[in-house]
């Protein structure tokens, strides 16, 4: 039996859904989070959680990985490799819009955080 939620998890509906929630959570939290480098506040106003969870632990999808404790250096990585086209395998076209959101300071502060939460 095929899984109906699956037909919709396409990149185009994944991308359109990021930018419905980032442009919410702009609104929430202002730019204050940005401007700070704060990376619990970026992981939450760049949309992270809405795929990853809002711990970093509990994703929204089974396949979707658990970031929380990643390695800075690796998420780094991975972010930047996403952003640029680098990485183009597994679920990363899923992020590849988010990823067009986050500089790469903003990505250094929420990979740190990501370090750090246990």
């Amino acid at each position: 039996m095929k899984n109906l939620l699956l037909d919709y998890l396409n990149e185009e509906f994944m991308r359109k859904l990021i930018t419905a929630i980032a442009g919410i959570s702009l609104m929430g939290l202002g730019f204050t989070a940005m401007a700070e480098g704060n990376g619990a506040a970026l992981y939450q106003s760049k949309t992270c959680f809405a795929c990853h969870g809002k711990d970093a632990k509990t994703p929204l999808l089974p396949t979707y990985p658990k970031i929380a404790g990643q390695n800075k250096e690796y998420a780094l990585a991975q972010m930047k490799d996403i952003k640029s086209g680098t990485r183009s395998n597994g679920q990363s076209a899923a992020m590849k819009g988010v990823m067009g959101l986050v500089n790469e300071a903003e990505m250094d502060a929420i990979a740190e955080w990501l370090a750090s939460v246990n």
